[in-house]
């Protein structure tokens, strides 16, 4: 009999927080400028340089541990993890691993079981604050390797689960929970692709209904949620083959390459001894009051299951349209903000669901990089909504506004796109195509109605778009009679 194997699998989360400065220095956090631009002698660390604590790193370290249910540690402080590698200056990393800012937590997933939704409770071994290392750059065509120290010191923290995911479908459905609820306190964006949320899967298999844990790999390199997914099934596949052929796998920590759909080993996986962990005697412990506790709960948002729930009652719009407007606390907001300007929530939800999302799909953006202001968009519907403009143009205006953030009022003054509200100018250019094509006129009076089709298309194309289709069309039939 084939024996059946069970995957087990635990995630390392790393979060890139959204401070303006870096963890331990005033440096800049902005993304982008030039290399070593953004640095001192701390974060390239320089001898005898001190750091001191960023307090929005605690702040935002904190608002994530209560917001996964996590116990926070009221006496903390921090340790050097010693390594050498060339994009760390220091030669080791500020990090915690005796007494983590907060532990024992854990987020609740909807997983599909044998066809009915579900919940099931993923564990969360702990939260650690540390700071980012540097970026090298490889220059295959000088043959070289370059240092850019801008991202080191930038503030992460560190979400350790428990092995408690035994599929991909459960560790995606971790992780967009995570990156939902951090995104909801605005401690960061988690944009995967930019490298503000990395996911490190560590996996093992075993014969179900076994107890003990199979030898684990840790996979690096996975920046979407798809190259999880990939990884995934086919590092199950890889041990499940080393094990049927009656060998050992290793332990070690290994690269995934999502354009070959392959792994490869990069090296041991190392255990906390390795880096000789020691407390940093520059850093001073942190005692967190019960004053500033409670202060964090108090901040703490709307999430989305409340935000949901609220949304239901109060707007009255479709179940869909609510999941995914709350999908985003970014689109929630616009949403929001629009409504309290006076447009009809199923107006403003059919613009973000309509529009927007196809203009976000088009250009493979995230719903963060919606720019127009909620301001804008109540202006365009009401242009709308008056007749002021059809609905052609309502799209043209849209487009700039997503570009730009144009004023659709100014826009639509500055083009001439208002519409025609004069029933005597549409009448005379009405009789004017009716004149101008018998044809079609004598096919509609013989019953073909695609003919009046035709009609009101040369009518809206001699208006250039600044006509109700509408009103044409009963115009149209008035005078064919």
């Amino acid at each position: 009999m084939a024996k059946e194997y069970e995957t087990v699998i635990g995630l390392e989360v790393h979060v890139e927080l959204a401070t303006r400065t870096k963890i331990f220095c005033g440096c800049s956090t902005a993304f982008g400028g030039r290399p070593n631009s953004h640095t001192c002698p701390v974060c390239t660390g320089m001898p005898g340089s001190l750091p001191v604590l960023n307090k929005k790193v605690l702040e935002y370290a904190v608002a994530v541990g209560l917001a996964t249910n996590c116990s926070i540690t009221r006496y903390c402080k921090f340790d050097r993890k010693n390594y050498f590698y060339p994009d760390n200056p220091q030669n080791y990393q500020i990090s915690q691993l005796y007494l983590p800012i907060c532990r024992d937590g854990y987020v609740e997933i909807d997983v599909p079981e044998k066809d009915t939704p579900g919940t099931k409770r993923i564990g969360i071994h702990e939260i650690h604050m540390e700071e980012d290392a540097g970026k090298l750059i490889h220059d295959d065509w000088e043959d070289c390797t370059l240092v850019d120290y801008n991202r080191s010191g930038v503030p992460l923290i560190e979400i350790v689960s428990e092995p408690d995911m035994r599929n991909a479908k459960e560790v995606i459905a971790y992780l967009e929970k995570l990156r939902l609820i951090i995104q909801y306190l605005g401690a960061s964006d988690c944009k995967l692709q930019e490298g503000s949320m990395r996911a490190d899967v560590n996996l093992s298999v075993r014969e179900v209904g076994a107890e003990a844990y199979g030898t684990r790999t840790e996979m690096k390199n996975l920046n979407s949620f798809h190259a999880i997914a990939r990884a995934i099934e086919g590092e199950r596949n890889r041990q499940i083959d080393l094990l049927e052929a009656g060998k050992s796998v290793v332990q070690e920590t290994r690269r995934w390459d999502d354009g070959k759909g392959s792994s490869y080993a990069m090296r041991s996986k190392e255990d906390a001894q390795d880096y000789r962990y020691f407390p940093d005697p520059d850093l001073v412990p942190v005692k967190i009051e019960d004053a500033f506790l409670e202060e964090i709960r108090s901040r703490q948002p709307e999430f989305r299951t409340e935000k949901m729930a609220r949304y239901k009652a109060e707007y009255q719009i479709p179940d869909y349209d609510i999941e995914i407007i709350t999908e985003s606390k970014h689109m929630a907001d616009i949403f929001e903000a629009t409504v309290a300007l006076g447009s009809q929530p199923k107006k403003v939800s059919n613009w973000l669901m309509g529009e927007t999302l196809r203009i976000l799909k088009e250009r493979e953006l995230d719903p963060e990089d919606i720019c127009f202001s909620p301001q804008h968009l109540a202006k365009l519907i009401a242009l709308s909504e008056s007749k002021a403009i059809n609905s052609t143009v309502a799209k043209e205006v849209f487009e700039q506004m997503f570009e730009k953030d144009v004023d659709p009022e100014a826009y639509v003054e500055e083009h001439g796109l208002r519409m025609v509200s004069d029933g005597d100018d549409l009448r005379k250019v009405v009789e004017e195509v009716i004149g101008a094509n018998p044809k079609s006129v004598e096919d509609y009076r013989g019953g073909k109605e695609r003919a009046l089709g035709f009609l009101v298309g040369q009518t809206m194309k001699r208006m250039k778009g600044k006509a109700d289709p509408g009103s044409v069309n009963e115009l149209l039939k008035e005078l064919l009679k």
